[in-house]
């Protein structure tokens, strides 16, 4: 069974854990360094800090979009490097309602690994909570190659690229979610990308639609009966999430399957990429 959440309960239960690793995804999309301050002026105990930029992305081409996926070798080593092994339990968190979390977590299934959740709440869960906490730059990565970690399995979730989003639109296979704000979907305003707009067909569910008031995930049956809502009676493997640049689909996808409508996937590229191909087409409203 696919794991999603862990309160901040289960987590403190088992910090300190060997087989435990706790990363702090927090950032900004506007301020790229502030993840980083954040993470040194305090982070919950035993955290290791991940840069969403520098680390979880590979270099942009001005074609590959705002986060590009990095390779899949790159990506295990990097966590194998923080002591990430096969029998080793994840846990993300950020200070945004897990979207970058959701990010590592869906990397994570992508790199065959299971034993991967997202603290439900966040930062701000563990901090209400007044749990343990810690300042300064944390543990740090293993020198490259020391010792055995993890190894790229076949994916538990496989992405879909552009090319294949393309030929959708003329033969439809699986219906495009797009994760974004309805302005920006519907072409009004956009703060980030060039352009503004949605990829032809799509359908609009907010990621922010996700989180009750309180910041945390709504139950699986209020989640379920709205993406029902929007998705009416498609199958969750027909449905392809879309987002900006691949990182808050991921949070889309991840309040899927805990409302038990398992088995979506993931267009990382999202708009930033679609667009950088004039050809491809657009739409509004």
């Amino acid at each position: 069974m696919t794991m999603t959440l862990i309160s901040v309960s289960e987590l403190a239960a088992r910090l300190g854990d060997a087989d435990l690793r706790v990363f702090d995804l927090r950032h900004d999309l506007m301020d790229h360094a502030a993840g980083r301050r954040q993470y040194e002026q305090s982070h919950i105990a035993g955290a290791r800090y991940l840069d969403n930029e520098t680390e979880l992305a590979a270099p942009r081409t001005g074609r590959n979009g705002r986060h590009p996926l990095p390779d899949r070798a790159a990506l295990a080593a990097l966590l194998s490097s923080h002591g990430v092994t096969p029998a080793t339990l994840v846990v993300a968190y950020d200070a945004s309602g897990g979207q970058f979390a959701a990010h590592l977590w869906w990397m994570l299934r992508w790199l065959g690994h299971d034993r991967v959740a997202v603290l439900d709440g966040g930062w701000q869960a563990w901090s209400a909570a007044g749990l343990a906490v810690e300042s300064g730059a944390g543990p740090q990565a293993a020198p490259a190659g020391a010792g055995g970690g993890l190894v790229p399995r076949p994916p538990l979730t496989e992405p879909v690229d552009a090319d294949s989003v393309l030929a959708n639109i003329a033969q439809p296979a699986y219906t495009v979610l797009d994760a974004r704000a309805a302005a920006r979907y519907r072409g009004e305003m956009e703060p980030i990308d060039p352009v503004a707009g949605h990829i032809p067909g799509a359908l609009n569910r907010p990621n922010t639609e996700n989180l009750a008031a309180d910041g945390r995930f709504k139950s699986p049956q209020e989640l379920r009966k709205e993406f029902e809502a929007v998705l009416g009676k498609r199958a969750p493997d027909t449905i392809v999430h879309q987002c900006g640049s691949g990182i808050t689909a991921t949070h889309n996808l991840l309040a899927m399957e805990v409302a038990g409508l398992a088995g979506s996937r993931l267009y990382p590229g999202s708009w930033s990429e679609w667009i950088s191909d004039p050809s491809r087409p657009q739409a509004k409203g």
